[in-house]
């Protein structure tokens, strides 16, 4: 039974041994079982990845020994490639491989595909950064006011920008950004993620431009960098925030319709407070998840964005391996994509356990 302090107020007795052997045995089950998801589902990106890898109608071994290599050089190939062996034994060694970082060397640029990587996946996630931080400080605060005033001229507009967000194709919105604001107006720096003039004059350090320019101290570089960045994160934090804002305002009308905010209204509280401090407080939790998923989307979607501005990031070197047959390049390409997806569904149902005790 609950008992009272000196000062009045109600405690909860300690929990028995008993009680904290099941809340641990509960936190070791749900740790348990978010692992075996993970693995589960790393397992089967790695399986889908070496089917593909199979059944494209592309000659893995012709593209190292070339069109005019003879018989024996090919079967020689073939048999050190590990191509003549059972695939449940490619399948494993397959496993073996990426798990070490091996993606096997890439046709088109003649280094190890994890090398490649490294050196274009930086662009991707600083574009892909800044398009999510546009689309959460735009789409959140739309999403909450278009809730909040249902029915009206911003809940409207906030409808008109996510329908047009999913609607619009964005490649012609990218050739009308350019069109726009760099050939029309030059408000924007042109395709490229920095101009020739600082091209290698910013030591990398993070392999992102807009950072290492400010480690650095070199203002030129970053206004340079900024102006190249901004219109491609601003058409991916569009796409972004059409997602964020939709998401933002069905959390909050079911929050704004509980008995607990009229409860809050009905005492008195400012609509301000009412809205900030209670309803929004309880959508935070999900909104992780959304964002979350926003961020991977963007990861992922970028391909187009990369290709119309000429950004040297990951999904134009998937693109382009992919036109050069480049199997090994696109399969280790998609992997990162994929495990930064799954890590990211991971980060989101651990901040997720982190800020609702109640899903312990």
């Amino acid at each position: 039974m609950a008992h009272s302090d000196s000062g009045g107020r109600s405690q909860s007795p300690p929990l028995s041994n008993a009680d904290r052997r099941a809340a641990r045995h509960r936190r070791l089950r749900n740790l348990s079982g978010t692992v075996l998801s993970l693995a589960l589902t790393l397992l089967g990106l790695l399986l889908v990845t070496f089917i593909i890898g199979r059944v494209m109608p592309i000659d893995p071994v012709l593209k190292v020994v070339g069109d005019r290599a003879t018989q024996a050089q090919y079967d020689a190939a073939y048999r050190a490639m590990g191509l003549d062996q059972p695939l449940y034994i490619q399948f494993a060694g397959y496993i073996r491989d990426v798990l070490s970082g091996d993606f096997g060397r890439s046709i088109s640029t003649g280094q190890m595909v994890i090398d490649d990587i490294k050196r274009v996946f930086p662009a991707t996630l600083e574009l892909a950064t800044l398009g999510t931080f546009i689309g959460v400080f735009v789409g959140v605060p739309l999403g909450v006011i278009a809730a909040a005033r249902r029915g009206g001229l911003i809940d409207q507009i906030a409808r008109v920008v996510a329908l047009v967000g999913y609607s619009m194709p964005i490649f012609w919105l990218g050739l009308m950004g350019l069109l726009v604001f760099y050939g029309i107006l030059g408000w924007v720096g042109g395709p490229g993620r920095q101009s020739i003039i600082y091209d290698g004059m910013v030591p990398s350090v993070t392999g992102l431009i807009l950072v290492d320019s400010l480690l650095a101290g070199d203002w030129p570089a970053f206004k340079d960098a900024f102006s190249h960045i901004i219109l491609p994160a601003s058409l991916l934090g569009y796409f972004s925030l059409a997602y964020i804002s939709r998401m933002t305002r069905s959390f909050m009308l079911e929050q704004l319709s509980a008995e607990y905010i009229t409860t809050a209204r009905v005492k008195g509280l400012s609509e301000r407070a009412v809205i900030w401090r209670h309803a929004f407080r309880n959508i935070a939790i999900p909104l992780v998840t959304v964002i979350a998923l926003s961020f991977g989307s963007l990861l992922e979607g970028s391909v187009l964005t990369e290709i119309i501005f000429s950004w040297p990031g990951l999904g134009q070197y998937i693109t382009k391996s992919l036109l050069a047959g480049d199997m090994n390049a696109v399969l280790g390409g998609t992997i990162v994509v994929g495990t930064s997806f799954i890590a990211l569904n991971l980060l989101s149902d651990l901040l997720y356990r982190v800020l609702d005790p109640r899903s312990k």
